[in-house]
């Protein structure tokens, strides 16, 4: 079954509730309200509101208000030409429910199956799985993970009399570890800011992603014994000392299988999807706007 969906983002807040976590900071994508001067657009005579573009804008986090403004606009002109062609050619529908009961719309389900109807995807067969497998072995290893201990000394990157502080105290208990590397745990116990000091600075096994990009560098740089040069990252300057690395393995092809699988479909499928909608591109009357061929992010 072919599917087209339209990429809606969601906005995640920071806590301010837990200073010392690791992970990296979100980024605030939230679509600018700034009014932005676009054309008038319409599709085979038929105009895309700016009311319409507003509401649907809010889907596209961007970078700045003319980006997301023109992805909306895409979305909508996309939008439009499946609906044209769906009911050109009369396509029958049924409405289907969402996972939560909620009854997708008669729009909705006219591009849903117009898009099932005409766009023919290809099931990969298992030679084909398993030849992408031997080519991508590297894709199917399990994440390395680190035993790591740090000590944290706190200090917020805008407040920079508190920072130089930061650096001035970590490079001191820096200098003591380099002479007495076994006192890491007491070290951490007494001047760490971090709640893993009650642990000695124990922060368990780790894994991509657990912690800050900065930590992360000077963690995988470390081998096991190692202790860090300071760290710097936006909670403040780190030592780490790693304890041991645990190597990922390879993932057997029956593991992966399925994973490989509904990869290879869901490529093809946008390809497909992308090839459809280029098509209709060619054959539209659309004005204000250049849709650059197939090239739209929408199609998933």
């Amino acid at each position: 079954m072919a599917t087209l969906v339209i990429n809606h983002a969601s906005k995640h807040a920071a806590s301010a509730e837990h200073p010392h976590e690791h992970h990296p900071a979100p980024v605030d994508t939230a679509p600018s309200a700034e009014r932005v001067a676009m054309p008038p657009v319409t599709v085979n005579g038929i105009a895309i509101s700016r009311k319409d573009v507003g509401a649907e804008v809010q889907n596209f986090p961007a970078r700045n208000p003319g980006e997301g403004w023109r992805t909306a606009t895409r979305a909508l002109v996309i939008r439009q030409l499946l609906l044209e062609e769906a009911r050109r050619l009369d396509v029958a529908i049924e409405q289907q429910r969402d996972e939560v009961g909620r009854l997708e719309t008669i729009e909705d389900a006219l591009v849903r199956a117009l898009v099932e109807r005409e766009v023919q995807v290809p099931v990969a067969d298992e030679a084909s799985l398993r030849r992408y497998y031997g080519n991508n072995l590297r894709r199917f290893v399990t994440p390395s993970l680190y035993e790591a201990d740090h000590i944290l000394v706190a200090a917020r990157r805008d407040d920079r009399e508190a920072f130089a502080a930061a650096r001035k105290k970590a490079s001191a208990l820096g200098s003591v570890l380099a002479g007495a590397p076994g006192q890491f745990a007491a070290l951490a116990r007494d001047c760490s800011d971090c709640p893993s000091g009650a642990l000695g600075g124990s922060l368990g096994q780790i894994g991509p992603g657990d912690t800050t990009a900065e930590f992360e560098a000077a963690l995988v740089r470390l081998a096991p014994g190692d202790i860090s040069e300071p760290v710097e990252t936006r909670y403040g300057v780190h030592l780490i000392r790693l304890n041991r690395r645990i190597e990922g393995r390879q993932l057997p092809f029956e593991a992966v299988r399925d994973r490989i699988a509904t990869y290879l479909d869901e490529h093809v499928r946008r390809q497909a999807s992308a090839q459809y909608i280029a098509l209709l591109i060619g054959r539209a009357d659309i004005r204000g706007i250049d849709l650059n061929g197939a090239t739209s992010p929408l199609v998933q």
